[in-house]
């Protein structure tokens, strides 16, 4: 099973951004999908989460501006990212929890890199 990252970017202050993460392989299930971040200098944060029921919950630092949401059928989750901050300047992973043959596997992608500047 492998899972990537994409949708980084730069963009200005106020803009918006959308982070895809796509699972790939045969034979699992996707359970619990999260997005971290980690800006330099600083450890890696959780940035938002999603059940495999669509059961959500984010940051106190975004909340109300990032949506994460999946498509289970296409394995699947996105972080959409709104009103952009300078301070949301950071390298995004995606982290994703699988069920592949009665066994645990957690997974992370490279990081892509988001960069909000004027």
């Amino acid at each position: 099973v492998q899972l990537q990252a994409s949708g980084g970017g730069l963009v200005q202050p106020g803009g918006s951004l959308r982070l895809s993460c796509a699972a790939s392989g045969s034979d699992f299930s996707l359970n619990t999908m999260s997005w971290y971040r980690q800006a330099p200098g600083n450890q890696r944060e959780l940035v938002a989460r999603i059940t495999s029921d669509g059961s959500t919950g984010y940051s106190a630092s975004v909340e109300g501006r990032f949506t994460i949401s999946r498509d289970n059928a296409g394995n699947t989750a996105y972080l959409q990212m709104n009103s952009l901050k300078s301070e949301d300047t950071a390298v995004y992973y995606c982290n994703a929890a699988i069920t592949r043959r009665f066994s645990n596997i957690d997974l992370w992608t490279q990081g892509t890199l988001v960069t909000v500047s004027s």
